[in-house]
């Protein structure tokens, strides 16, 4: 009896484009880290990167406001991601809206290279409105998670970065001392528009 061969397509690797996203300690980082550690459990080839300008908790790691971290290669601009990524299964990205528009193009092309990119940063700046690029992220990713903090006026759900301090320059590096997390009740309260 003759048994005709059937064709299998070769397992080509599928790239996609995951964004975390949320306010200031919404859990961004935390939710960051949690997928890239279930990558490395998997014993997929793992890159992490980090804007350079970011040197809040560490210089090498992208750390969580509850202290859990994992190294990372910091970088000034969003093509040396594209030089440094390699060969590895997963990206991923911390504090992304410090990085310029070309974030986006470097995304797009470590996806259509078969990555699986996990994108972390805030939604909103300080004012409320978005923060650039990380609409357009959203826009072509496949999967988008926001994540939540609680608003540290009234206790509700929060999902606004409240800056403390009367700057209004949009990037101001900053923790507890400088911003709290809001809900819109809370954040657009009377005198702030």
């Amino acid at each position: 009896m003759f048994i005709e061969p059937t064709f299998q397509r070769p397992k080509e690797k599928r790239g996609q484009i995951e964004v975390i996203c949320g306010s200031m300690f919404s859990g961004k980082t935390e939710e960051l880290i949690r997928r890239l550690n279930r990558a490395l459990i998997a014993k997929q080839q793992v890159e992490i990167f980090k804007p350079a300008v970011d040197k809040r908790y560490d210089e090498e790691h992208v750390v969580s406001h509850n202290e859990n971290s994992i190294r990372s290669t910091p970088v000034q601009f969003a093509d040396d991601i594209m030089l440094l990524a390699g060969n590895c299964d997963v990206v991923g990205i911390d504090e992304v809206q410090f990085f310029d528009q070309q974030i986006v193009q470097v995304a797009t092309q470590l996806a259509k290279a078969g990555k699986r990119v996990i994108l972390a940063g805030l939604d909103m700046d300080f004012e409320g409105k978005p923060f650039e690029p990380m609409p357009q992220l959203m826009a072509i990713a496949e999967y988008v998670t926001k994540v939540h903090a609680i608003c540290m006026k009234c206790g509700e759900l929060a999902a606004f970065s409240y800056r403390l301090s009367s700057g209004k320059e949009k990037v101001m590096l900053g923790e507890k001392e400088s911003y709290e997390a809001r809900c819109r009740a809370c954040f657009f309260e009377k005198g702030r528009s």
